[in-house]
């Protein structure tokens, strides 16, 4: 009797077994790889690609119920920091090991690009598009692609011809970073699931208007409002997504541009969806602005002085490391060390973030919290503005250890940093970081005068601190001043660096799909 049961509980135990390993096997095998660096490509250094090994997000945990719809095959994540455009020989090698790593894992059901699409390569008119391109000819026509990308990416011809589907951001600050990019992979597994496969039609409109984050931020109007009709356009009958992509106004080739994308499987809806996105983009051009009044520095300064308001807001526009810039340009912090106002202690307190200078910090660290620390910060390779500069004064503060450790958010990093105060001017040093993590560190950004950042519209942390803001345009890779930018590839006529030009005709062109075009 014994055996019996024995028997009958090993047949049971093997069909469970069985049924586990067919759940297994249907369930899509779906590849990630992807692209994250937004670097200007108008600064004098360069910098190598890192591809790291790609983590999940929380949404895709294997307790999640997506992270459990598929088999998630992740490869590489090319990072970089914004140093100026990446090195070709760094960047050939970054895809030759991801696309070992991906061919290791075939066969793919679906892939998904995790890319920024702002990403400059020495050589390359189009890094993120032929990197997808040559992933596509390695896995086949067949695997359903999607792509998520920062609005500020370029959606070029090539990206969206290797993306069945394809979504962006459509907040700037990137509040809903997270929800674009789960946006994307619910279309995936949700195609994947229904058996629909790549949508029947994908539309893709050219805009010939090239701007910044800086100036269209959808806090303020007109972006606030043009970005409102995107999940309009999603909702209509037979359209499955929509988006608005800026561009990166600081690269230099036909890619950098405004585009529109909308997909589904009603054409006619479709291509209505993307006239309408495009034309009205196209209409609310002269109405871009700054979020907040833009000056020359020493006006900032000025007004920033003057006011009772604290604290009070700079934006060092010219530098910031979020939109591509080094973040190590002193042009600006020469000019704030000179201020009469600010070489006394008693003077109004201002706090500077940041700039880079490891041998200060080390300097600062055998000082010790109260001696004085002396050298030089900054333009240690972006020196095309202004050189090193020589900065005497109290240590503040300074990490204990070196921590270089980070959260996936250059935004976020703690940094093995030093504070110094010269006069009434404390200054963050060892990080390029606009938003450093100053918790125990002594300073409360929100007990002093004025704050300066190196970023251009101000994330939330210090949006929702400020009293008042001004955005200064300041020196650096990523400067304001549009009309002197030495572009030499993009398409002309361009808005606004042409602006009495002719209106565009925005035809609405449909994007084949690889297999399409390629065949399988």
């Amino acid at each position: 009797m014994k055996k019996i049961f024995l028997f009958l509980s090993l047949c049971l135990l093997a069909l469970t077994f069985a049924d586990d390993v067919a759940a297994q096997q249907k369930k899509p095998r779906i590849g990630i790889a992807g692209i994250q660096i937004e670097n200007s490509v108008f600064m004098p250094n360069r910098q190598p690609i890192a591809g790291r090994p790609l983590t999940l997000p929380d949404y895709l945990s294997p307790d999640s119920a997506m992270g459990q719809a598929a088999t998630w095959l992740p490869s590489l994540m090319g990072r970089g920091g914004g140093r100026g455009p990446v090195t070709r020989e760094s960047y050939d090698a970054f895809v030759n090991e991801a696309l070992e790593i991906i061919k290791a894992n075939m066969p793919y059901d679906a892939f998904w690009f995790y890319n920024h699409g702002a990403c400059s390569v020495e050589g390359v008119a189009d890094p993120e598009g032929e990197f997808m391109e040559k992933v596509r000819s390695l896995i086949g026509n067949d695997v359903l692609i999607t792509t998520t990308m920062d609005l500020h990416g370029n959606a070029s011809w090539l990206v969206a011809l290797n993306s069945d589907l394809i979504t962006t951001y459509r907040k700037a600050p990137h509040d809903d970073s997270r929800e674009s990019h789960r946006r994307g992979v619910v279309n995936l597994l949700d195609r994947l699931a229904s058996g629909k496969g790549r949508p029947a039609y994908k539309a893709w409109v050219a805009v010939p208007v090239l701007l910044s984050g800086e100036w269209s931020s959808t806090r303020a109007e007109p972006a606030k409002s043009l970005y409102a009709m995107v999940p309009e356009v999603e909702a209509m009958p037979g359209v499955i997504d929509a988006g608005i992509w800026i561009g990166y106004v600081w690269g230099d080739d036909r890619r950098n541009q405004g585009v529109v994308m909308v997909y589904g499987d009603d054409k006619a809806q479709v291509e209505a969806g993307a006239k309408k996105l495009a034309q009205k983009f196209w209409d609310v051009r002269r109405q871009f602005t700054l979020e907040a009044p833009g000056y020359p520095l020493e006006k900032c300064l000025d007004l920033a002085i003057a006011s009772n308001k604290k604290p009070f807001f700079i934006s060092d526009m010219g530098d910031n490391p979020g939109g591509g810039g080094s973040g190590e340009v002193t042009w600006t912090l020469a000019r704030v060390l000179k201020r009469p106002e600010l070489q006394s202690a008693d003077g109004k307190k201002l706090l500077y973030c940041s700039i880079p200078g490891d041998e200060m910090v080390e300097d600062a660290r055998k000082a010790g919290v109260g001696g004085h620390a002396e050298g030089y910060v900054g333009a240690m390779t972006d020196n095309s503005y202004e050189p090193p500069v020589w900065l005497s004064g109290t240590v503040m503060y300074v990490s204990p250890i070196q921590d270089q450790t980070s959260d996936n958010s250059q935004y976020r990093r703690r940094s093995n940093i030093a504070i110094i105060k010269t006069g009434s001017i404390y200054i963050v040093v060892g990080t390029s970081s606009p938003t450093p993590n100053l918790e125990g560190t002594g300073i409360d950004p929100r007990e002093m005068d004025i704050v300066m950042v190196k970023q251009g519209y101000l994330v939330n942390q210090w949006y929702n601190m400020k009293a008042d803001w001004v955005m200064a345009l300041t020196r650096g890779g990523v400067d304001q001043d549009f009309q002197n930018i030495p572009y030499k590839n993009i398409i002309r006529p361009m808005f606004p660096l042409d602006p009495d030009m002719p209106d565009p005709e925005l035809n609405v062109i449909f994007v084949p799909s690889a297999k399409h075009l390629y065949g399988r």
